[in-house]
Order: structure tokens, then sequence, then C-alpha cells
């Protein structure tokens, strides 16, 4: 490895810009390039950009490739295919798909000896070291997860892949009664319904068929189906007005017993910008996957199988010293 981690980013979306803004806290990391489907040259950026045909003539150049594309369609795809010739990070959100998106990954990574984490980012992420962490301390409990209110960005995608929409936004929002259910230290029995609704805003193109559109939404699966999903159709200049900023955060909350008295942890995150937050995660990551190349480790990872001190630029001695 380098002194510094080389990064390359595949896309230059929301992730991508996320990125760019979080290095100057990243002193020990440098993207050296972004890969794009667009035309380079149209690319408003300081990073140098050249066409996504072109990346394999930079399996050389590149420590660690982010891979900065959507769950939906682009990640199932470019995950396998970029671990066969590089290290990746990448943030696939589809939780119920993450068993099969995983070994797909891991059989890729393993022909070249290349490590992919997959999954990055805070939910799956963040929340799962979490989750993980709160049931094997309170092993009697129950753990509940609520997003929110805030801007989903791989939902959002998903609403954008539809044929006939223009924009589009999703915002997942808690019920507040569930919520409150919760921290009571209750343990309510809740119904994936009765935990979330969704609000969908979505401008379309001119003669697009919004009953169609409407109906394709509210079935998809994994995504909207089992939730209590309302789409708004909106115009372009109420889009612009109201929907182009990407708050978001939650909650992990587990209630439970230790011996004879009630016990709750709760970690909650309040983002001001989902898509900057999650650059910085995968840009953790990538050290921690750097580390993991220099241990001769293959195949691939998720945040559950990597120690929270890969993450750190600091030395396992200062990290003692500072942080424990």
């Amino acid at each position: 490895m380098s002194e510094k981690i080389k990064i390359g980013l595949v896309g230059y979306g929301n992730l991508g810009k996320g990125v760019e803004l979080a290095l100057p806290l990243f002193p020990d990391v440098e993207v050296v390039a972004v890969f794009t489907r667009r035309d380079p040259a149209t690319l408003v950026t300081t990073i140098p950009a050249y066409a996504i045909d072109t990346i394999l003539d930079f399996k050389d150049k590149i420590d660690v490739l982010l891979l900065c594309g959507g769950s939906a369609t682009d990640l199932p795809v470019q995950g396998p295919a970029y671990a066969e010739h590089f290290n990746t990070i990448d943030s696939y959100d589809n939780h119920n798909e993450i068993p099969k998106y995983f070994a797909a990954v891991d059989a890729a990574a393993k022909t070249n000896n290349h490590v992919s984490v997959i999954s990055v980012g805070w939910d799956p992420g963040l929340f799962s070291l979490n989750r993980v962490l709160a049931e094997s301390v309170l092993p009697q409990g129950e753990n509940y997860t609520f997003w929110g209110k805030g801007l989903s960005q791989g939902h959002s995608d998903a609403l954008r892949r539809i044929e006939g929409v223009k924009k589009a936004v999703q915002y997942t929002v808690p019920v507040e009664d569930a919520l409150k259910a919760v921290r009571s230290g209750s343990n309510p029995t809740l119904k994936t319904r009765e935990k979330h609704t969704r609000e969908c805003f979505v401008v379309v193109h001119e003669g697009a068929d919004k009953a169609k559109i409407e109906k394709e939404i509210k079935s998809m699966p994994n995504y909207f189906e089992p939730y209590n999903t309302t789409v708004t159709f909106i115009d372009d200049a109420t889009f612009d007005a109201e929907h182009t900023t990407m708050p978001h955060g939650g909650f992990v909350i587990r209630t439970g017993n230790s011996g004879q008295n009630k016990q709750k942890i709760e970690f909650n995150l309040e983002l001001g910008s989902n898509p900057e937050f999650t650059s910085s995660v995968l840009v953790a990551y990538a050290r921690a996957a750097a580390r993991l190349v220099k241990d001769g480790k293959s195949g691939a990872f998720t945040v559950l199988d990597i120690p929270v001190a890969y993450l750190s630029e600091k030395s396992g001695e200062e990290l003692r010293k500072e942080l424990l």
C-alpha cells in the first residue's frame, strides 16, 4: 500500500460528491479518479474524471474502489463485477437481499484475492453494529430500529428508476405511538406497517401515467409494499423549493432485563446530510479495507466482521491512550 490510500469512485452522484467534500478531513486518503457513465468532461469536480469503460486501466493505481451507485440496479451488477478486479467498498442497502449479495461479491473477490466490504453506511452499517452490541449485552430483550424522519437515498433511487418518473424523493417517518411504546420498556410486538410510513414526492415526465406509477411504487417488493406508503405528485418548482436537502437519522433501541432490572440501550443519529455522512463512513471503511489487504485477507466482509480500530487513522497505542 502507498503512504496515502488511493481510492477511486464509481459514479459521481450524491455519494461521490460527498466523498469529495469529506476528503480534507481524511489526510491519509486521496481520490485519484472518478469513473462515470456520463461524458467525463461534463462533471464539475476537482477529481480527474474518466469514462467507466476505462476503469480496468487503473487496476494498479487504485487501492480501494468506492462504488457510489444505487442498490436497486447498479450495485447488484457492479459489486461482483468490480470485486474481481479491485478492492471495493459499497453501500448496498437492500436488507433482505444482503446474504445473496454477500455471497456473489465474496466469490468474485476471492477470484483474485481482493477485499470487498459491502453494505457500509449507517443502516446497514453503524446501526447494524449497535444492534449486535445491544443484543449481545442484553440477551433477554428486543431490538427496535426506527428511521427518520428523513430522506432515504436508496428508496429515492428506486423511485427514480420507474419509467415516467423525472424526479422523486422518499421520506421515512417513524410512527410516534410506536416509538413511545418502545421507549416505555413494554417491549411491544410491532408489524412493519406499525413502525414507519413512507412518503413519496414525485415529478413525472409529461404524459406519464400517474396511476400506473403510483401502483408500481406501492407494490414494489421490499422497498414500499410492506409499508403504508403515500405518493404525492408535485411539479418541478415545488420539488426544487421543498425537496432538495437530504436530512435523515434514526434510532436503534433495545429494551430488556439484566438480572432483576429493566435496561434500555439507545443509539441515535441526527444527520443534516444523509449522503455526506454515508460518504464519510465509506471513506473510513476504505482504511479498514486497506488494512485487511495488508493482513492478507480476501473475500467479502461486512461492518460486523471488521475491528473498529481498523477504521481509525490512529495507531492502537493512540486509541488505547485517547479513546479507550
